[in-house]
């Protein structure tokens, strides 16, 4: 029984959501349903022994499923930033392709309000969790590790950008997202932002959605959506892995507080080796790491055009296609969502308040409708023009601050 089929006399409780599941989930197939009952037995009744993970979606639990299969089980609140659509999407994406590198998922649960999606449990969390969470794991990330886990999501974006038709922008690439089986192999998760793009079709106009640090910039500004934004977001989560460091860090000397602009710093004094983990403690290969940092430097680029496709960034980290020191240019740096003011129609002059998280498979930071027209400052060493007025989407009449930095 797939889902389509179980909720075929469920159409009251859909229109309670505002949002027709019927209508959405007619070209979704083959997708095993699970009861509510079935997923609260395997999950000891969502005991708290259980839960491996929460963020602003809700939480998520580990079970032993009857055919014996370990499986991650996403609960999805009521408030979760992640709406039906949302849900939707991500049964949608997920369910119709397959590749080494991306999360499977067993199936859903549609009970009432309740929003459930299953997926296959991976042991080692996310990169998040565990690469960057402040030495609270005990998993050693050797340089073969790194190297491995970046070749990984790299591969698995390539897939996506060109081998799915149409193909599919994740829109959410970050290091909450990438999540570890047992043998520390990569696997992109948590598709419900990621949209289709359609043959022939060089972009798609959306409302802004994606997580503070990973934004290209010219997507956060005009919401135009190409395979270049992910193409962005995976050079910072690249210039993570490498450095073990998060992309800020508001802690630091103001000079190495945003990791791009400091990858930047080093590339022009030619001293990248200096941002190379130190908990490698030197047993690293220096000009791949430092190849691995230039390559991160290619794909964040201010200009769209000038980044990589992700199937030649594959080509890069594998030492197969040679990476031109004259192509990388200055990269576009969102450095502080906290400095722009962007009005409501309540025109409030209360920032937003942020919520950090850090969990098993993090949702995303919600989507942004409706914002009227805004203006930012740039630092003084600003090289890029594109910040001058800008409109965004939110999903509430409420003012959320936002800064845009290019360097």
């Amino acid at each position: 029984m797939t889902c389509f089929s179980f909720l075929l006399g469920r159409k009251e409780s859909s229109r309670s959501l505002g949002f027709d599941i019927d209508e959405e989930l007619s070209g979704i197939h083959d997708v095993k349903l699970y009861t509510y009952k079935e997923l609260r037995t395997v999950t000891e009744d969502f005991d708290q022994a259980n839960k491996i993970g929460e963020g602003g979606f809700g939480s998520v639990y580990k079970g032993r499923l009857k055919d014996g299969n370990l499986a991650a089980i996403k609960v999805l609140s009521a408030e979760s930033k992640q709406g039906v659509k949302e849900f939707l999407t991500e049964i949608d994406v997920i369910s119709k392709i397959e590749h080494e590198n991306l999360v499977k998922l067993y199936g859903c649960c549609i009970e009432g309000d309740q929003r459930i999606l299953v997926y296959n449990y991976l042991e080692n969390n996310s990169l998040a969790q565990t690469l960057l969470g402040g030495g609270y794991s005990n998993i050693q990330f050797s340089w073969r590790t790194r190297r491995r886990i970046s070749i990984g999501i790299a591969c698995g974006l390539a897939f996506l950008h060109e081998e799915v038709r149409p193909h599919i922008i994740h829109r959410d690439i970050k290091a909450s997202n990438i999540l570890l089986d047992k043998d520390l192999l990569p696997k992109i998760s948590d598709f419900g932002l990621a949209k289709l793009l359609p043959a022939n079709v060089t972009h798609v106009s959306t409302r802004v959605a994606g997580t503070i640090g990973y934004l290209a910039p010219e997507y956060a500004i005009r919401g135009q959506l190409t395979r270049k934004a992910d193409v962005y977001s995976f050079g910072v989560l690249l210039v993570e892995i490498v450095s073990g460091r998060c992309n800020t860090n508001t802690l630091l000397p103001i000079q190495e507080q945003y990791l791009l602009e400091r990858t930047w710093q080093l590339y022009e004094q030619r001293e990248l080796v200096g941002l190379i983990d130190i908990a490698l403690n030197g047993d690293f290969d220096v000009e791949e790491a430092c190849r691995f940092l230039k390559i991160g430097l290619l794909c964040t680029q201010d200009t769209p055009k000038l980044r990589p496709s992700m199937s030649t960034v594959v080509k890069m980290l594998k030492g197969e296609k040679q990476v031109d020191d004259n192509k990388i240019t200055k990269p576009g740096l969102i450095s502080d969502f906290m400095d722009l003011k962007i009005r409501g129609p309540q025109h409030s002059n209360k920032p937003s308040q942020k919520t950090a998280t850090s969990s098993y498979n993090e949702s995303s930071s919600s989507d942004n409708p409706d914002v009227s027209n805004s203006s930012s400052q740039t630092s003084a060493a600003a090289t890029s023009t594109f910040i001058s007025k800008m409109s965004f989407e939110t999903l509430a009449p409420t003012t959320t601050t936002f800064s845009f930095k290019t360097i």
